[in-house]
């Protein structure tokens, strides 16, 4: 937990990343540079000289004069050490091959004291990305359409040799101040409240919500979100809207919730940089709405003739009654 002078200077950090954030729209036309590990995006196209391309989830990442590209990455620290696809239906594979290439990155992390670097890649046309697939994943009968490919075939069965990236004239890139100014900045955050990877998924808002009910997010996935002073812990979902996404619910994630003490519910501001509504819930409640969401999400796709891929259902804000969520922020007057 912060103190209060620590607190303001984070607030203080947080507003120097609004404007950075706000500079880099206006510029270059690409929003929430922040969540969802898109500065990692960023520094992927800096070294190869693409240009970013504004848009959402779904849409290609960056281009230049040849096409269009998407990128995969993964740290160095991850305990994972492949690139995932999360979607490989026929639709998605077919769109691989109207693009340039898909650029298989490896991010060396930082030490806490220099700059991730974006090292090596392997860069595949997305017509043999989408063949690979094509062939690879027919035999694969999980429903959720996921893949995860390793080094190994992206060398021996798409045929495609590592590039290492020239870090000399990582400088020169288009965006290279830009990321300079916001990892200096993330690191200080990192620093003063304990927690790293500030700018891996949506941690970073994760830690604005902290900063409010005096939690401290943890770095590492360890099966929980953030604790208290007491040694509790609690599950964070922060949204954009009063819609908040719970993935891959199954029965063991469902009862992991159990160990946590409050489901925390928060609406974030993602221009402004702010927490405009927190809401706590008991996790008894919220897995019982979560189980019979899922079951009618199941019933319906059966119905018309589907399987559900995904164990992924989202709350409301009409369900915030149901689930018994009490308002926690901001507290009402009187």
């Amino acid at each position: 937990m912060v103190k209060e002078a620590e607190k303001e200077k984070i607030l203080e950090l947080v507003e120097q990343l609004r404007v950075i954030q706000e500079l880099f729209a206006q510029k270059f036309g690409v929003h929430d540079i922040l969540s969802n590990s898109k500065i990692f995006e960023v520094l992927i196209a800096n070294s190869l000289n693409h240009v970013l391309i504004p848009g959402h989830s779904g849409s290609r990442d960056a281009k230049n004069e040849k096409g269009e590209y998407e990128y995969k990455h993964y740290k160095e620290s991850s305990s994972n050490h492949t690139w995932t696809f999360n979607d490989y239906t026929d639709y998605t594979i077919s769109k691989l091959r109207t693009i340039e290439a898909v650029i298989f990155a490896h991010i060396k992390d930082g030490d806490g004291e220099t700059l991730p670097e974006f090292d090596w890649y392997y860069y595949a046309p997305g017509k043999v990305v989408a063949d690979y697939l094509a062939k690879k994943t027919m035999p694969i009968k999980n429903t959720r359409k996921m893949i995860n490919v390793g080094p190994r075939q992206v060398e021996e069965y798409m045929g495609i040799q590592k590039t290492m990236v020239d870090l000399s004239i990582c400088s020169a890139g288009p965006y290279n101040e830009w990321i300079v100014k916001i990892y200096n900045i993330a690191k200080q955050i990192e620093n003063i409240s304990g927690t790293k990877g500030v700018l891996t998924s949506n941690k970073f808002w994760e830690v604005l919500t902290s900063l409010i009910l005096g939690h401290t997010v943890l770095s590492e996935q360890a099966g929980h979100d953030a604790t208290d002073s007491d040694g509790l812990f609690y599950e964070y979902k922060v949204a954009k809207s009063y819609s908040w996404n719970f993935q891959d619910i199954s029965e063991a994630v469902l009862k992991k919730y159990l160990n946590d003490n409050k489901i925390i519910l928060a609406v974030v501001n993602k221009d402004e940089f702010r927490v405009t509504d927190i809401y706590e819930a008991l996790p008894g409640n919220t897995i019982k709405i979560l189980k019979k969401k899922l079951t009618e999400k199941k019933k319906r796709f059966t119905k018309n003739g589907k399987k559900v891929r995904r164990l992924q259902v989202s709350l409301s804000k009409g369900d915030l009654a149901k689930i018994k969520a009490i308002k926690i922020y901001p507290k009402a007057k009187g």
